[in-house]
């Protein structure tokens, strides 16, 4: 009898499959193709303190082995999330997890404070939004930075705090135990690298940002390596991500050393991706006489 449960920070998931920030809102666009009862949990699009329209169009463009977005986490602010969105959630036998944006400390504070009588399960701080204060700098590539922002939102946050990972970095070791340190209770990674599209006809870039975030199968190989070395240099739990459209996909990253696993871009391509990453893990145990996750996770 296989057992596909996990838990992090003291709470336990049915099995370790969630969805990517960003490509489920509030899993109500999946749920004609996807029952979100067989999902471990639903991590939702971030959330900002208010509504935010997002960056100019075009802002979606497809390249070799994946997608650039530059969306700019267009969100209707956590007024809406909490009225809206909880109660369509919670009407499904799955956890929520609530990505949590902001282009100031302030920002990310008011939103969290919010959260805090919420009926969500856990928090995962998008450490990789502009910070507007610090001149454009992103809070995520900076250990100091990490340490400001996570340290500020941990004295508020009621819930467990996952704090997302930029991979557009030196060194993913440091800013993962800059993270810890500071009172993460667990880490997500990969965000999405930096990437750039060109209209060579029209002598332009193809998204009107210029730049947007690469996702999508192509960047599976750094994701993967980004956990293995991360594993090995925390103590805590990681949820992985980054190219994941099948079970022998996320049991890689379970075997470089990520508790959990999250599909993302996948789900654009294959709407049932993230039950069939369920299935597949659980094949993947029966097959090879796995009875427990904790038997293969960071093996290597």
């Amino acid at each position: 009898m296989i057992d596909t449960r996990v838990k992090i920070a003291g709470v336990e998931f049915k099995n370790p499959v969630t969805t990517a920030s960003g490509t489920f809102a509030s899993g109500r666009e999946f749920s004609d193709f996807v029952d979100l009862n067989q999902l471990g949990a639903v991590t939702v699009k971030g959330v900002a303190a208010k509504p935010w329209v997002g960056n100019d169009a075009p802002r979606i463009a497809e390249v070799y082995g994946g997608m650039l977005n530059s969306v700019g986490l267009q969100n209707p602010g956590v007024e809406y999330f909490i009225k809206e969105d909880i109660p369509f959630l919670r009407g499904f036998d799955t956890k929520i997890i609530v990505n949590v944006c902001g282009h100031t400390i302030d920002q990310y504070v008011r939103c969290v404070e919010r959260l805090a009588e919420a009926d969500v399960d856990m928090l995962e701080l998008n450490i990789s939004c502009p910070n507007v204060t610090e001149g454009g700098m992103a809070f995520g590539t900076d250990c100091k930075m990490i340490e400001k922002v996570v340290s500020e939102v941990k004295k508020r946050a009621k819930q467990p705090l996952i704090v997302k990972m930029t991979p557009n970095v030196t060194d993913i070791t440091e800013t993962s135990k800059a993270a810890e340190a500071a009172g993460a209770d667990a880490l997500s990674m990969i965000n999405t690298l930096t990437g750039m599209k060109i209209d060579i006809k029209r002598r332009k870039p193809v998204l009107a940002n210029c730049v947007g975030g690469m996702s999508g199968p192509a960047v599976k190989p750094v994701a993967v390596r980004m956990v293995w070395q991360s594993a090995k240099a925390v103590k805590i739990p990681i949820i992985g991500m980054g190219g994941i459209s099948c079970g022998e996909d996320a049991i890689e990253f379970i075997m470089a050393g990520a508790t959990m696993v999250a599909v993302g871009t996948a789900n654009f391509f294959n709407p049932r991706a993230t039950v069939e990453v369920v299935e597949g893990i659980k094949s993947f145990m029966e097959e090879n006489g796995v009875k427990n996750l904790s038997e293969i996770r960071g093996i290597i």
